[in-house]
């Protein structure tokens, strides 16, 4: 009955951490551009406009590749480079660190 509890906990870790974290995107951030609005990224998922939608992170030095699991985005991947530690960019928008 122990082994079974860590397995079955070892692969609750595991699935969790499947989504992993937003890394240095993680907190409030404001976006400006052609649509200005506030984007949340947590472990797992954004919320923007009141919508959350489920994602994988990906992060590589200054670059994290948002891919979104759910929603309008299903499929879609958008890539984010931190020019620095409260901006970021894309290639529709500028975001900044709100918390």
């Amino acid at each position: 009955m122990k082994k079974l509890f860590v397995a079955l906990a070892a692969i609750g870790i595991l699935l969790t951490g499947c989504s992993g974290s937003p890394g240095p995107l993680e907190g409030t951030w404001a976006a400006s551009g052609p649509m200005p609005m506030t984007i949340i990224f947590r472990p797992g998922e954004t919320e923007t406009m009141g919508v959350i939608e489920h994602v994988d992170y990906k992060a590589d030095a200054n670059t994290v590749e948002v891919t979104y699991k759910d929603g309008l985005m299903k499929g879609t991947s958008m890539k984010f480079v931190l020019v620095e530690p409260n901006t970021a960019t894309n290639p529709m928008y500028t975001i900044r660190r709100v918390r």
